[in-house]
């Protein structure tokens, strides 16, 4: 059985927004219409680490579906919020805001391509539990996608402590990468130069955020240049990225909104791997 995802893969983020504006993924973006924007806002401190972090993410809610798209605190002005309720898809994919023009590509393609097994996806429960215990769940999920041996070293692009905490338990090294820079949990530098460090790494695991700042194609490229493995994990984009199985993009884990975060209770990730036509055996 071939997914409506593999049977419509396109090979670049440009390629992707056309084809969408043109309607040849789906209904006519112009006929579609955003009821609802809105942005989540959170600080995190985890009992037990050392350090903190924010999130703020824009969603748009297209019947039954909600895009996202993650921002750095405070970059989205509160105007965008009320451009967007009300506004035809089509629009919002002409927004100035990238933001915007990716969270509206996301919730129509949510709209289009849901999670379902039927479009290729791979559901894994996550359990209840504290922020932490969920975190570390998703981590896993995240980090089981990966197929290298102990000693390798992953690019981690945005960096979350469970992730490399993960990875540090399977033995395998890192370089942690984000635009804030700093320094992670143990202590070690952050590089804010993703692609200045990719070819030292012999995979990459990258966040959806860099959808929405314009980061992810060089590393796209890396990847299917070098023929590297490239993971992603997206709450930005969730439906955007499995669009690239296959062009540079080896394995997705997807979380749409509601995100772990927001919920103690038990919650879902959707699992995507390149050469998968449908959903089934993990």
């Amino acid at each position: 059985m071939t997914s409506a995802i593999s049977a419509a893969r396109v090979t670049s983020y440009g390629e992707l927004v056309t084809r969408a504006r043109a309607g040849e993924l789906g209904p006519d973006p112009a006929g579609l219409r955003i009821a609802v924007a809105f942005t989540t806002r959170q600080a995190v401190r985890h009992d037990g680490r050392g350090t903190g972090y924010r999130n703020e993410v824009l969603s748009l809610r297209l019947a039954e579906a909600v895009g996202s798209c993650a921002v750095e605190p405070g970059a989205l002005p509160d105007s965008a919020v009320e451009d967007c309720a009300g506004a035809d898809v089509a629009r919002l994919l002409e927004h100035p805001l990238l933001p915007v023009r990716v969270a509206a590509l996301d919730a129509y393609l949510m709209h289009v391509t849901p999670h379902t097994p039927v479009c290729g996806a791979d559901s894994v429960p996550l359990p209840a539990g504290t922020s932490l215990e969920k975190s570390r769940a998703r981590a896993r999920a995240v980090v089981e996608l990966l197929d290298l041996p102990p000693g390798a070293t992953v690019l981690v692009v945005g960096v979350v402590n469970s992730l490399l905490e993960e990875l540090r338990s399977l033995g395998i090294d890192y370089v942690a990468c984000d635009l804030k820079g700093g320094v992670t949990e143990w202590g070690e530098p952050v590089v804010t130069d993703a692609l200045a460090e990719a070819g030292r790494c012999d995979a990459l695991l990258v966040s959806g955020m860099t959808l929405g700042n314009g980061t992810f194609e060089p590393l796209r490229e890396h990847a299917a240049r070098h023929g590297k493995q490239l993971v992603m994990f997206a709450q930005t984009g969730s439906a955007v990225l499995p669009r690239f199985l296959g062009h540079g993009v080896s394995a997705v884990c997807a979380e749409p909104y509601p995100f772990f975060w927001l919920d103690g209770g038990p919650g879902t990730v959707h699992r995507y791997r390149a050469g998968r036509t449908g959903g089934g055996a993990r």
